[in-house]
């Protein structure tokens, strides 16, 4: 207990158990109590598991069953050991009743001369009083009653009273009781099967034995190392990087919900010309595929990004990522599990896309790898996921938007260059893309802060690489501004708008008015002078809700005490 309050209070010094407060020692004699206390926000399941890594709490001892095996050094796993051990009680069964049979039996060779002498009393005493010696006495015995030597020398070393004393009947039944020993001994060592259950039995004899109060736990959990999923909680947490390439993750119960026409919560302090590029959420233990500007994609687990909170910078992805000069993050893929059939669809400014499987991201160096070959000028700017039979549609900045099925553009491999998605105006490029909902709407956010849905349903399916249909009034683009981004949502889902000042606003999509595809759309935030809407993020409504969940189960008040 000593070793495990200093371990514990080293470590908080250390500042690697800095969720701990305070650290009392409540034993007495009626049990061993240690409290931890932990500061306001910590995760107590966290620290716990930490506490089972580098402290004595836990304890993992290893056992090298390193033995002799005939004489030879023998590396053996528990059932091999189990085996030989079983080997080498059978052979200490059989040689334990070879010896005692050997001993029996000569028992029982003197038991049967002395039962020839209780039969011939008489004449064994006459015999003995007529010899002139022992070795006479042994001679005529021998020849005599045909006794062996040494059941005729068992006879001569009773004095003559002993043998006129001995009794018929005790002789008998000890011969009787020897020979149904060797019997049993015989019978024994020709059946295998019973030497198992003589060490059967016995082992059972030494549980029976020492049959005291088990102190350790048997766990059927195996006891292995630590993970780092173990050491995390799978909290959710929303990833931002800035355009300038700062990269942060914050938990998401740290952004609230508003209303439309909100002025928000700051949700970044930005560096000077520093605008929010990027706003995802995820939980702590998922996969972050990083796509950038040059075609390349990294990988990391959420829990290596640096943790802030809602007003911290974060740090430069530099710190994070292997980036090359000027490259640049430009879209982000939250990944549970590589072996699920899926693809990854990715799209660049210029209109090029590309299907890859998404098991060819799994393993990814730290230096990355190509994800697109790209062409002269352009940029990756989209990556998506798809299940292989879905719809994706792709947005304009000049107000356009074209829907189509997945499967007119094949899986390829990553040093694909891709085809062409949609027919580009001159001038125009793409600012949004993502996967169809049927039954969804297609939100529409423009830079000075416009935005609306419109349904699904009123963009019809068109062949890939043609210009697609109005999504916005273009003849207002100078009021509303360019279309800096086009999501599918669903009415329960909520989003995050991010401006070029920092200000995020969290908003319910229902609160987001449903429209035509060609009008204008309605103001969503309420902007500073200068200042534009930057990045739109969309939180599902199941993950939406369980942060909710997150946010309410710790702002409940606690229950009454009487």
């Amino acid at each position: 207990k000593t070793n495990l309050l200093e371990r514990i209070a080293e470590l908080a010094r250390e500042g690697r158990l800095d969720q701990i407060s305070d650290l009392r020692d409540e034993s007495d004699r009626k049990g061993m109590r240690i409290v931890i206390e932990l500061k306001r926000g910590s995760a107590p399941r966290k620290t716990l598991n930490r506490l089972f890594k580098y402290t004595p709490l836990q304890s993992t001892f290893a056992i090298n069953m390193l033995a002799l095996v005939n004489g030879e050094p023998r590396l053996l796993s528990l059932k091999r050991a189990l085996y030989i051990f079983i080997e080498h009680r059978q052979e200490v069964i059989t040689r334990r009743s070879l010896f005692e049979l050997g001993k029996l039996r000569a028992r029982a060779h003197i038991l049967e001369g002395l039962r020839i002498a209780l039969e011939f009393l008489d004449e064994v005493i006459e015999t003995i009083r007529h010899s002139e010696s022992a070795e006479a006495a042994r001679t005529a015995l021998m020849e005599r009653f045909g006794l062996s030597e040494l059941q005729a020398q068992a006879i001569l070393d009773l004095q003559l009273r002993r043998l006129a004393a001995l009794e018929q009947q005790k002789i008998e039944d000890e011969y009787n009781e020897v020979m149904a020993r060797i019997q049993w001994l015989e019978d024994l060592l020709a059946n295998p099967e019973k030497i198992l259950a003589i060490i059967r039995d016995e082992t059972i004899s030494v549980k029976e034995r020492f049959n005291d109060e088990r102190r350790t736990f048997i766990s059927l959990e195996a006891v292995g190392e630590m993970r780092e999923e173990d050491l995390t909680p799978n909290d959710p947490v929303l990833i931002t990087i800035t355009q300038n390439s700062y990269v942060k993750r914050t938990g998401a119960k740290q952004f609230r919900a508003q209303g439309r026409g909100g002025r928000g919560v700051l949700g970044m302090a930005t560096r000077d010309e520093d605008e929010i590029a990027h706003l995802h959420f995820a939980h702590a233990h998922d996969h972050v595929l990083f796509f950038t500007n040059h075609g390349r994609v990294y990988s990391d687990r959420v829990w290596n990004l640096p943790e802030a909170s809602r007003t911290g910078k974060g740090l430069p992805l530099v710190n994070v990522l292997n980036l090359a000069p000027r490259e640049v993050v430009t879209s982000l893929v939250v990944v549970d599990d590589f072996s699920e059939a899926r693809y990854i669809s990715l799209l660049t400014t210029q209109g090029r896309i590309k299907r890859v499987e998404m098991g060819e991201f799994a393993n990814v160096r730290s230096t990355g790898i190509i994800a697109m070959n790209l062409d002269p000028g352009d940029e990756l700017s989209w990556a998506r996921t798809t299940s292989g039979d879905q719809e994706l549609v792709v947005v304009t900045a000049g107000g356009l938007a074209l829907r189509f099925d997945e499967n007119d553009v094949r899986p390829m491999g990553r040093a694909a260059a891709g085809v062409w998605a949609i027919r580009l105006r001159s001038g125009d490029q793409v600012t949004g893309f993502d996967v169809v909902n049927p039954d969804g709407d297609l939100l529409v956010v423009t830079a000075k802060g416009y935005g609306k849905r419109t349904p699904m349903d009123q963009y019809p399916t068109r062949s890939r690489y043609t210009q697609g249909v109005l999504t916005v009034d273009h003849t207002r683009l100078d009021e509303i501004g360019p279309v800096i981004t086009g999501r599918v949502v669903d009415p329960d889902d909520q989003i995050s708008l991010i401006t070029t000042g920092g200000i995020i606003i969290r908003m319910r999509v229902s609160d987001v008015s449903q429209m035509g595809r060609a009008t204008r759309g309605v103001k969503m935030v309420n902007l500073d002078d200068g200042q534009t809407v930057s990045a739109c993020a969309r939180i599902r409504a199941t993950e939406a809700n369980k942060a909710e969940e997150t946010i309410e189960a710790e702002a409940a008040p606690p229950p009454p005490t009487s």
